[in-house]
């Protein structure tokens, strides 16, 4: 008796806790208190479709005692597409709270596309600083600018879902800076007024398209840098040497290479000069044969070829004494 009784204890025991894990009775009880009217059976649905009963009946807890006015389905609905359901109701209540004009199919929106509408709401109204990277621009003088930025930004709601992203904002910030310190006469322009730079970029609409709205652009920091344009007319006159000594090695080469080929006509006009006087006995010799010439105008030949080598040898000697019969130290 006592053993069955233990055994109707223990089968009691489990099916109360199934029941309870499958129908969560306390956050129904909470429900109630708090005003929601839900059912059992939308509950016990949660379950058979997969959905955390509590990450639904807390938000609608709080969207009800805020006076939001959302139903069920609609929260259900952005859980099941992925989104953050408490996320949005929080959105949803400090938007109308701060007096702004934000609607859930908005705010589920925003969350969808991956963007915190939470942090997006607080941002409208506490504006957040946005500090730039240190930007190089160059005057018209030449001279180095670098230049260090706050931009002061709000959140768009409208903007949100499509609009460009915090990196949007200071890639055109950049950009502004360095269109407008280019456009300076002279550095000093840009460290005289550094609110030009400010007034000139704020001007320009730089949130057109992006998820925020540029409230201020307050120059942080202006420090000159290099000297640019002297760096640049260094660097031209140094390659415009390199291109003149490669033109002046080129003109050398050449004019080495023609020299080179006029000692080689010398030597080739040589060439055919012994060509031509080892051509001169084989003359002699058939003028003889022939009897073109006799043997006594052959020996005066031969006379004059002696003393042209003795009057040549005798200069050669004048050369090296210098006349006076003594050489030349």
């Amino acid at each position: 008796m006592d053993v069955q009784l233990l055994v109707i204890i223990a089968v009691a025991v489990i099916a109360i806790s199934v029941f309870m894990s499958f129908f969560p009775f306390m956050l129904w009880i909470s429900a109630l208190a708090s005003g929601v009217r839900i059912s059992i059976i939308t509950l016990v649905a949660m379950r058979l479709r997969r959905v955390v009963p509590s990450r639904i009946v807390n938000p609608l807890i709080k969207a009800t005692k805020a006076g939001l006015g959302l139903n069920i389905n609609q929260l259900e609905s952005h859980f099941l597409a992925g989104g953050n359901v408490d996320r949005v109701v929080n959105a949803l209540i400090a938007a109308q709270r701060a007096d702004i004009p934000l609607v859930f199919e908005r705010a589920a929106a925003i969350d969808l596309a991956g963007r915190d509408v939470l942090q997006a709401v607080q941002m409208s109204v506490n504006p957040k600083v946005i500090e730039t990277p240190v930007v190089s621009a160059v005057a018209k003088n030449g001279i180095e600018v670098n230049v260090r930025a706050r931009v002061t930004v709000r959140a768009n709601i409208d903007r949100l879902v499509g609009g460009a992203g915090e990196e949007t904002i200071l890639a055109r910030v950049a950009e502004g800076i360095v269109s407008t310190n280019g456009a300076a006469e002279s550095h000093k322009d840009v460290l005289e007024n550094p609110d030009l730079i400010s007034k000139t970029v704020l001007g320009k609409g730089l949130d057109a398209g992006t998820a925020f709205e540029i409230l201020s652009i307050d120059i942080a920091d202006v420090d000159v840098g290099k000297n640019i344009g002297a760096h640049l007319q260094t660097e031209q006159a140094e390659a415009d040497k390199r291109i003149a000594q490669a033109k002046a090695e080129e003109r050398r080469a050449m004019a080495v290479a023609q020299e080179q080929e006029m000692k080689a006509r010398v030597v080739e006009m040589q060439a055919k000069v012994v060509e031509a006087e080892s051509e001169v006995p084989l003359a002699m010799a058939e003028a003889l044969r022939l009897g073109k010439i006799g043997v006594m105008d052959y020996m005066n030949l031969k006379n004059i070829e002696a003393d042209t080598q003795m009057r040549g040898s005798i200069g050669k000697q004048n050369d090296l004494t210098g006349g006076d019969g003594h050489q030349k130290p």
